[in-house]
Order: C-alpha cells, then sequence, then structure tokens
C-alpha cells in the first residue's frame, strides 16, 4: 500500500499549491513576510498611525451554499463569499483588515477546483486590500463523500482602542442606514435549497446559477464612513436577519422600528417565499431580504442607491421592530 491507494493524493496537493501561487502573491502587501518560511506566515506590523492599536479577528465558512456550488461545478464564486463573510464581519467593530487565511478540506484534492476557489479568494482579497498570507488544503476521502469540500477563513485587522466601534454610543434620534446586499449572500441555504430544487427552478424559469451571486464585500464604503466620523453603530445581517443582527450591538434604553416598504428587497426573496409558503417572520429572521448592512451614524448622511436611509433611533425597550 502507500499514501494515494488509501486516499491523499501528495502530487495533486503539490499541483494544487503550484496553480495558485502565482494569483496568491498578486494580494501581497508591503507587509507580508514571505521568506520567513514554508510552516507559516508572517506580516510586519506598522503601527505608527495608531495610538493604542487593537488586533481584531474573526472566522467564518460559507455553508451549505457550497452544495449548491457542487452541484452547479462553480466554484469562484464561493471564494468570494469565505473572504466576505469574515471582512463584513471584523469592519462591524471599525477595523482595517490586514490579513486572511483559509482552510480547504475536501474528499479529493483536484488542481483545478482548487485554483477556482482560490481565484475568488484572490478577488476579494484584492477588493478588501487584504492579504492572502496562508492556508491549509486536507485530502479527507474517508471523512467527506466523493465531490464534497468545506471551506473556512480567519482574518485579523487593526484598529484604535479609543476608536472601536461597539454601539455602545448608539444614542435616541441617531440615523440608521442599510446598505443594499447583492442577493441571499451565505445565510439560508438550507431552505433555499429545500425550495428552489433544480425542478423547482426549471418550472419558474428562475436561473439557480444566480443564486451563488457572491456576498457583497462592505469594506471600502463603511472605511469611508468611517473616516467622515460620527459612525456609531454597524451590523453585518447575516443569520438572523436585521433584528437578531442589530440587537447585539443595540444598547439598552433605545430600540428601532424598520418599515419594510423602506428595505429594497430582491426579487428572489419574493420568489422563496411564495414557493415556499414562507410567513414574512420567518423569512426576516433567517435572510438579509435586501440589506446586507446597517450602520447607525449621529449625522444626517446622503441617500443613494448604495445607502437606503431606514429611520431613527427611539427611546425604548423594544429592541428591533420589523414593521
Amino acid at each position: 500500500m502507500d499514501y494515494k491507494s488509501s486516499g491523499v493524493n501528495i502530487v495533486a496537493g503539490n499541483q494544487a499549491v503550484e496553480a495558485i501561487k502565482k494569483s496568491v502573491k498578486q494580494t501581497y502587501t508591503p507587509n507580508v513576510l514571505a521568506s520567513l518560511g514554508g510552516f507559516a506566515a508572517g506580516f510586519k506590523l506598522d503601527t505608527s498611525e495608531y495610538e493604542d492599536p487593537v488586533l481584531v479577528s474573526c472566522t467564518d465558512g460559507v455553508g451549505t451554499k457550497l452544495r449548491l456550488a457542487i452541484e452547479l461545478n462553480q466554484f469562484d464564486s464561493v471564494g468570494i463569499d469565505l473572504v466576505a463573510m469574515s471582512v463584513n464581519d471584523l469592519i462591524c467593530m471599525g477595523a482595517t483588515p490586514l490579513f486572511f487565511l483559509d482552510y480547504i478540506a475536501c474528499h479529493e484534492l483536484i488542481p483545478d477546483q482548487i485554483k477556482e476557489i482560490v481565484s475568488g479568494m484572490v478577488v476579494a482579497c484584492q477588493e478588501s486590500s487584504v492579504a492572502l498570507i496562508g492556508g491549509e488544503m486536507a485530502e479527507m476521502n474517508d471523512m467527506y463523500r466523493k465531490g464534497d469540500f468545506d471551506l473556512a477563513g480567519f482574518c485579523v485587522g487593526i484598529v484604535d482602542r479609543q476608536k472601536v466601534i461597539d454601539g455602545s454610543n448608539i444614542k435616541s434620534d441617531h440615523y440608521i442606514y442599510g446598505l443594499p446586499s447583492s442577493g441571499i449572500h451565505s445565510n439560508g441555504f438550507s431552505l433555499v435549497r429545500k425550495i428552489l430544487t433544480k425542478e423547482c427552478c426549471k418550472n419558474e424559469d428562475i436561473n439557480r446559477s444566480s443564486l451563488l451571486m457572491p456576498t457583497k464585500i462592505y469594506v471600502k464604503p463603511i472605511l469611508n464612513y468611517i473616516k467622515k466620523g460620527g459612525i456609531t453603530g454597524i451590523a453585518h445581517i447575516t443569520g438572523g436577519g436585521l433584528k437578531e443582527n442589530i440587537e447585539r450591538i443595540l444598547p439598552q434604553g433605545v430600540s428601532v422600528k424598520i418599515s419594510k416598504n423602506k428595505i429594497p428587497t430582491p426579487l428572489i426573496f419574493r420568489d422563496i417565499q411564495r414557493l415556499g409558503g414562507i410567513n414574512d417572520s420567518e423569512m426576516f429572521r433567517v435572510f438579509n431580504m435586501g440589506i446586507g448592512m446597517v450602520m447607525f451614524s449621529e449625522n444626517k448622511l446622503e441617500e443613494s442607491v448604495d445607502l437606503v436611509y431606514l429611520g431613527r433611533v427611539q427611546s425604548g425597550t423594544d429592541g428591533v421592530v420589523i414593521v
């Protein structure tokens, strides 16, 4: 016997690494110390612009959206999703993302598939000004079914301690704004796949590939708003929807009322609701419904297609109410 016959192809692993090296290096910043060795990655931390720097970290995955990607044999968008889910969480604290690492576990290492997944990560890292400095590929054929794989990502950023945004400064009369989503993003796909089956999509003339529209990356617009000042709270709208994610940062004594009519809800959510017979409450609990990020501001901001006014903060103990 040998390692290959037991399910691990070292040659394929090496080929996959070679296939992604060039594109990964495109994400490097001057802070990446790539010459330190092959077992870990080095990053030179520049604290010259920070008085009391704090490192911020987060980790996330893509969830069962991967199952749809596998069915459609389309893998670049899930690489974007992986980066987006972490950097969008990280900027909620007002932090600037610095570097990203990934973990890919699969039944079988297929170099072209890995290259496609990582190409998506590279695109997302470049959009976020993040360096993809390392990762791991694990071939485990007795842990995953043939064709299956899973993704996980880890991101680190930096922010001045006195500039951390945690929602504690949200007060009555502050303005609430939403940044529109690109669609479903990466939450709720266990339900989506139950409703929008291949047969259903065919009958309803729904392009299943459109369901893989990648999660929108909010790094640049959010950091620009932070630089202008007055931002008191930021919430990434993922599983749990508007209510649960906003309530994670909402201080005691204030409440938020959001009108559904103000939310630019993409047609795909209406299709899911109609075909699944889902009530409004469940839809708003599972999906972002068209708002991928919510931002609280002391100041009134100019509305646009990229920034939707959702209301004002009020005194009260009702938390988030969607009407």
